[in-house]
């Protein structure tokens, strides 16, 4: 299912709310802010932590059909994927492997090691948004 441009960039509009309200709650210094939603490589970061936020991390990425990003663990922080053109597979250790079409949203707990791989014929697009993990 292919988004068209309106849909992303009301996503990338809730996914900026999203980032200036934990700023906001958290400390006084990050501003809200607005961006375009482009990429010309494979991994663009759009937030970038202290000072910019309150410790949330957030990219643009763009995988080719039959690519990965390689396994990694976000450590001690939570992540979201916002599928947002595309299909693959989300390859998260000790778990089935757990397929999706977008659009679709992928949540990965803290300290936890996982992939992302395109496993259709298209480009594959995605928000991923990183922020310290608050334990209950």
């Amino acid at each position: 299912m292919k988004l068209n441009t309106s849909v992303r960039f009301s996503i990338l509009a809730l996914l900026c709310f999203i980032a200036a309200a934990a700023a906001h709650s958290q400390a006084g210094k990050p501003r809200p802010l607005a961006m375009p939603l482009e990429c010309a490589q494979g991994d663009c970061p759009l937030l970038k932590g202290v000072p910019q936020t309150a410790g949330m991390r957030s990219g643009f990425v763009r995988l080719m059909p039959g690519t990965t990003v390689g396994w990694h663990t976000t450590g001690k922080n939570e992540e979201s994927l916002v599928i947002l053109y595309g299909q693959g597979a989300a390859l998260i250790d000790g778990e089935t492997k757990r397929t999706f079409v977008a659009p679709a949203l992928i949540y990965i707990p803290p300290a936890t090691r996982h992939n992302v791989a395109n496993t259709g014929k298209e480009l594959l697009e995605y928000v991923y948004v990183v922020a310290p993990a608050n334990p209950q």
